[in-house]
C-alpha cells in the first residue's frame, strides 16, 4: 500500500479509538452523572446519530462536488470543539442533558459529512485492485479500536469521572485533522453542480446496493435500541463497574480484528455475493446466543456473542464496503456513499426513540431479547436473496450477472 495511506489510516486509527472511549463514556456520563432512564437514554442515542438523517444526502452533494480531505479536517475539528464542552461544563458544575444532546447532535452533522467523505476519499489514495485490502485494513483499525477503545473509556470513567473522559476523543479528533491535513491525494471532484437525488438513484435501482441498503436500514434501527439496553442491562440491571463494561465491549474488538485480517482472503476465494451471503447466515444464530446473557457465568456469553457477532459482521462490511467502491463512478461515489449512509443510519435515531420507548414499558431483559431477535431477523433479505450468492464484480459497471438480474426481480 502507498506511504499515504499509512498516514490516512493512522488518523482513521486515532480518530477511532477516541470514538470508542465516548462510546462507553457519554451514556454512562447521562447514566451515572446526569440519572438519565431509558427514555432520556433513546433520545441521548437518537442525538447520536440525527445528523445522518439530517444531512446524509447533501453531504454526498459537497463531497462530489468539492475536495474531500477539508471536509475531512473540518468535521474533525468540529467534532473536537463539541465534544471539549463537556468536560469544560462538569468542571463548572454547569453540565445537564441538553448539553449532551447538542453536542451529540454536533457531533453526528460532523459525523455525517466525515463518513461520507472518508469512504470516497480511499479510492484516491489506493487502486481498485487495492480496495478489498484497504477496506480490511480499516476495519482491522476500527477492531482493534473495539477491542481496547471501550477497555480504556471504561478505566478512564472510573478513574476519571465520564465527562473527563471524553476529554480524549477531543484530542484524537485533533490530531486527525492534523494528520489529515498532510495527506496529498489526487482529488477530481465535479466543481459543479449536481443531482442531490442521482446517487439516491441510482443505489435504488441497482438490485444489490438496494439489498445492501434495506438491510444496514433494518440493522441501524436495531442498533439504536441497542445502544440503550447495553449500559442499561449490564451496568444497571446486573451491575458490573465501569471498567468491567468497558472490557465487556471490547470483546466485540477481538472478533472484528480476526473476521478483517480474514477478509480479503475470503473474499478472494469465494467473490463479495458469497461472503456477504454466507456472513447473513452466520450472524442470525449467534444475536440468540448473546440473548441469554444473565448474571454468573452467563455474563460471559455477552463478549463471547459479540466477538463472534463482530467477526461476521465485519467480514460483511470489508465485502459490501470494497464492492460498491469498485462499481460505482467516481462522479457518482460521494452521492452514492452518502445515500446508503442516509437510508442505514439515518434509521438509527428512530431506532433509540422506539428503543427507549419499549425501555419504559418492558423489562431490561426482554428489550435484550428484542435486540437480539431484531438483528436477526434484519438480515433475513440476505438469506432469502439469490442474487447475493452469484454477485460478482465485472468490467461493465460491476451490475450483477445475468441469472442474479433475474433472481433479483423474483
Amino acid at each position: 500500500m502507498p506511504p499515504v495511506f499509512r498516514r490516512y489510516v493512522t488518523a482513521d486509527g486515532l480518530s477511532q479509538f477516541g470514538t470508542q472511549v465516548t462510546r462507553v463514556a457519554l451514556p454512562l456520563v447521562a447514566l451515572l452523572v446526569l440519572g438519565a432512564g431509558p427514555f432520556q437514554l433513546g433520545l441521548l442515542s437518537a442525538a447520536e446519530m440525527i445528523g445522518f438523517l439530517l444531512f446524509g444526502l447533501p453531504a454526498g452533494v459537497w463531497v462530489d462536488r468539492l475536495r474531500r480531505k477539508p471536509i475531512l479536517v473540518t468535521a474533525d475539528v468540529l467534532r473536537a470543539v463539541a465534544l471539549a464542552s463537556i468536560p469544560i461544563a462538569a468542571l463548572f458544575e454547569a453540565l445537564t442533558l441538553v448539553q449532551l444532546y447538542v453536542v451529540a447532535v454536533i457531533v453526528s452533522i460532523g459525523t455525517a459529512f466525515f463518513d461520507v467523505a472518508h469512504l470516497s476519499f480511499l479510492p484516491s489514495i489506493v487502486t481498485k485492485e487495492q480496495l478489498p485490502k484497504g477496506m480490511g485494513t480499516l476495519e482491522s483499525v476500527r477492531s482493534l479500536a473495539v477491542l481496547f477503545g471501550p477497555g480504556l473509556g471504561g478505566w478512564l470513567v472510573q478513574a476519571l469521572t465520564a465527562p473527563i473522559a471524553i476529554v480524549a476523543d477531543a484530542v484524537s479528533y485533533m490530531i486527525s485533522a492534523t494528520l489529515l491535513a498532510t495527506v496529498k491525494a489526487e482529488e477530481t471532484p465535479s466543481g459543479g453542480r449536481v443531482s442531490l437525488m442521482e446517487g439516491l438513484r441510482y443505489v435504488l435501482g441497482h438490485p444489490i446496493l438496494r439489498l445492501i441498503g434495506l438491510v444496514g436500514a433494518m440493522n441501524m434501527f436495531i442498533n439504536g435500541i441497542w445502544a440503550i439496553v447495553q449500559p442499561l442491562y449490564l451496568v444497571d440491571e446486573l451491575g458490573v463497574s465501569a471498567t468491567a463494561y468497558g472490557l465487556m465491549i471490547s470483546g466485540a474488538g477481538a472478533g472484528g480484528l480476526l473476521g478483517a485480517l480474514l477478509a480479503p482472503r475470503v473474499i478472494a476465494r469465494y467473490g463479495h455475493g458469497p461472503t456477504m451471503y454466507g456472513t447473513a447466515v452466520l450472524i442470525i444464530p449467534l444475536n440468540v446466543l448473546v440473548a441469554f446473557t444473565g448474571p454468573g457465568w452467563r455474563l460471559a456469553l455477552y463478549p463471547i456473542g459479540m466477538a463472534l457477532i463482530f467477526l461476521v459482521a465485519v467480514m460483511y462490511n470489508v465485502a459490501q464496503g470494497s464492492y460498491r467502491q469498485a462499481i460505482c463512478p467516481e462522479a457518482l461515489r460521494g452521492r452514492m456513499n452518502a445515500s446508503l449512509r442516509f437510508l442505514m443510519w439515518g434509521s438509527l435515531p428512530l431506532g433509540g426513540v422506539v428503543g427507549g420507548l419499549l425501555g419504559e414499558a418492558v423489562t431490561v431483559h426482554q428489550l435484550l431479547w428484542i435486540a437480539c431477535l431484531g438483528t436477526a431477523a434484519a438480515n433475513l433479505p440476505f438469506v432469502l436473496a439469490p442474487a447475493v450468492r452469484k454477485l460478482k464484480i465485472t468490467d461493465d459497471g460491476g451490475r450483477v450477472d445475468a441469472d442474479a438480474k433475474e433472481d433479483s426481480r423474483a
